[in-house]
């Protein structure tokens, strides 16, 4: 020890001002589950329509099936299957047909063997936003990281009080109140490590004053197109301060939106978007987010699904400093989209990507041992089924104190990839043998749609054997505006329609020449 240490050391200046409230729970190992039990995921999602929910599970053999999804409570989801293979299979969960913030979820049936902080997940919108004296909500998966500690922690203007729901299903919901607006930290770590994403930056508005006096109209959800203009309006109604907006893209650039006064009390906010997917838009006032703040807006179509991509290879799992240690993402199938891959570690590493005919093979050198973070997120700020991934380096190199403290990113904006091992190398003499009874349909578009807004539906033919999937809409006065019909590999469809007019419709869907179990559907638009 040094002479004179410890030392003391005089610190001037104010107090931060900024108090933390912070709880810590114990978290049990969620059962082991076996083939032929009823599985289940608890999720609280609000602000959700459950006419409008949709959840898929894919089993690791690749094999896909629709989920049961029932309402607990208003915003509140049980989604269930019933697995018929052992291993890591990934659950899929839409609202409206876009992925859920946290989608898709890893569910393993069987021993959980890959645990860790790495494989907490927290999302919601209290995440994302929040208002004072208002219970900002969020859940934690924390299935698949097996038992220790969780702490939850909220640092900001004020002290927040926290409420702690254990679900005992590998889930929870946390709901936290501020009572001061302004800038919050949001922490999970779990045994002492920060989960993914973790801490989570949050902007708790006023309840009352201006910012809550502004309204939005004609924001479009969906149907923008890239490289064309996109608008809406801010109407003040009474309001004073200074407006500001900003948009980040689906591969996480961010650009300040032009805002241009079109009348007394109204503004305009304009952006142009250079590429498809989910675009976020920050607007505030006088610095506070205004009702409804961030927006999220799809621009194009849904063509990339994160929950459709593969990833394997040995550098996901183990490596050694010096060797290149190599991986593959898969994207076949899955649309294009930005693919962003990260790699934190002990050592900063020089990360290559190449295009291979299935998707991207991936390359990075670790120069020091120890434990390698890869996260791997497509279409936006969504994970990739498994990510992210934990390798373990060994071999000769300088250990540094702490845990991933370099950070390594690719992004690459990819091309669509479709899968050859379905096509036929000629046309077959005679139609396959096929079964359209076994063909199984779900979604709000069987049952229900909206003029000038797209709805969707599901069609799985995976055991009805090989066939044609035609489908076909009669309404009033023109059978129907567009139809589209994606193939989501192994006989699973997305059908997507837009009609343009109200009045009673007839849907035909059929396998071959045989209408499938309810068709044909009858419904009326309003």
């Amino acid at each position: 020890m040094l002479q004179s240490s410890p030392f003391l050391v005089k610190i001037g200046g104010e107090p931060s001002g900024r108090l933390t409230e912070r709880i810590t729970r114990q978290k049990e190992a969620a059962d082991v589950t076996h083939v032929g039990s009823q599985c289940e995921l608890s999720l609280k999602i609000p602000g959700t329509n459950p006419f409008d929910m949709e959840a898929m599970v894919t089993s690791p053999s690749g094999v896909t099936e629709m989920c049961e999804i029932l309402e607990l409570e208003e915003g509140h989801y049980s989604i269930k299957f019933v697995p018929k293979e052992m291993g890591v299979h990934t659950v899929s969960v839409k609202h409206k047909g876009m992925h859920i913030s946290g989608s898709p979820f890893q569910f393993t049936v069987g021993p959980i063997t890959d645990g860790g902080a790495h494989k907490v997940r927290a999302i919601g919108p209290g995440l994302e936003r929040g208002e004072v004296n208002t219970p900002s909500h969020f859940n934690i998966y924390t299935r698949e990281a097996g038992a220790g500690g969780l702490s939850i922690a909220v640092e900001g203007p004020s002290k927040a009080e926290i409420d702690f729901q254990d679900r005992k299903d590998g889930s929870c919901g946390v709901a936290y109140t501020c009572t001061e607006p302004g800038d919050y930290m949001v922490s999970v770590k779990f045994n002492d490590q920060h989960i993914p994403d973790s801490p989570f930056k949050v902007h708790v508005a006023p309840s009352t004053g201006d910012v809550q006096k502004l309204t939005v109209e004609s924001l479009q959800e969906q149907s923008l197109q890239v490289n064309k203009p996109a608008a809406f309006t801010v109407d003040f109604n009474g309001a004073q301060g200074k407006l500001d907006a900003r948009v980040v893209s689906p591969s996480g650039t961010e650009d300040e939106a032009i805002i241009q006064e079109i009348d007394k009390d109204r503004y305009a906010v304009r952006f142009i978007p250079r590429e498809n997917g989910l675009y976020y838009i920050y607007v505030r006032l006088n610095g506070n987010h205004i009702p409804g703040s961030p927006f999220r807006v799809l621009v194009g179509k849904q063509d990339a699904d994160p929950g459709l991509v593969r990833v394997y290879g040995d550098g996901l799992s183990k490596g050694r400093t010096g060797e290149p240690c190599k991986f593959i993402v898969n994207t076949q199938n899955a649309g294009s989209g930005a693919l962003a891959v990260t790699v934190d570690g002990p050592s900063k590493v020089q990360l290559h990507c190449c295009e291979v005919e299935e998707g991207y093979e991936f390359t990075y050198t670790p120069s020091a041992p120890g434990d390698y973070l890869i996260t791997i997120k497509y279409a936006g700020n969504s994970h990739v089924p498994g990510s992210p991934f934990k390798a373990r380096i060994v071999g000769p190199g300088q250990v540094h104190a702490g845990a991933w403290t370099e950070k390594s990113q690719v992004v690459v904006e990819t091309v669509t990839k479709t899968s050859t091992t379905q096509k036929f190398s000629a046309l077959p003499s005679e139609l396959p043998t096929s079964d359209a009874s076994k063909v199984t349909a779900s979604g709000v578009g069987l049952r229900k749609a909206v003029v000038d807004k797209e709805a969707h539906f599901n069609v799985d033919g995976s055991g009805a054997g090989m066939n044609c999937l035609m489908v076909g809409i009669v309404g009033p006065v023109v059978p129907c505006e567009e139809i589209h019909i994606r193939h989501a590999g192994r006989l699973q469809y997305n059908v997507s329609y837009l009609v343009k007019e109200p009045g009673n419709y007839l849907m035909v869907v059929k396998w071959g020449d045989d209408h499938i179990p309810g068709s044909p559907y009858r419904f009326t638009v309003q």
